[in-house]
């Protein structure tokens, strides 16, 4: 069996007046990420680790931010995308294990749905998608509340 494993990495400052996506759920908060798409921490590093798995370049290349066609795009949108190009390389995923560090919210009731939503658009069960939440013990932006961050590890086999 052909074996690849990827790792992605994503930070995004928080601003007031924005929603917070993570895991491709919105989650209640006055604090929302700011980027170009939804800016989805978790799964832009969900994408990066996909692409970089497969040497695909990353997230920038294939979707940047300097187009119109991405700007407020959901990002569940374009890891299905990510996906796909996956899949076009007869690859599958065998498990996803990421962490998101941020402060608050916090995060644990929403990670039951956001590993509904990611095995949902990776084709596989919610047991092999790991979802963990740390903070940064209010160490740096991200312990003062101004952004946050996630990484992301998966693990593909040829098909």
């Amino acid at each position: 069996m052909n074996i690849r494993i990827g790792f992605g990495y994503d930070v995004h400052r928080l601003e007031k007046g924005r929603d917070l996506w993570l895991g491709g759920i919105s989650i209640p908060h006055y604090k929302g990420t700011l980027g170009h798409s939804d800016g989805d921490v978790l799964i832009h590093a969900v994408c990066d680790a996909l692409l970089g798995a497969l040497d695909l370049g990353d997230i920038g290349i294939h979707f940047p931010d300097t187009s119109d066609e991405f700007r407020d795009i959901r990002s569940t949108i374009l890891l299905e995308k990510t996906y796909q190009l996956v899949r076009e390389k007869k690859y599958a995923l065998v498990n996803l294990d990421s962490t998101v560090i941020l402060e608050k919210p916090k995060i644990r009731d929403h990670i039951p749905q956001m590993k509904e939503t990611l095995a949902g658009i990776l084709q596989t069960s919610p047991s092999n998608i790991s979802i963990k939440a740390t903070t940064s013990e209010k160490m740096g932006f991200i312990g003062r509340g101004k952004g946050l961050a996630a990484c992301a590890n998966v693990l593909l086999r040829s098909v």
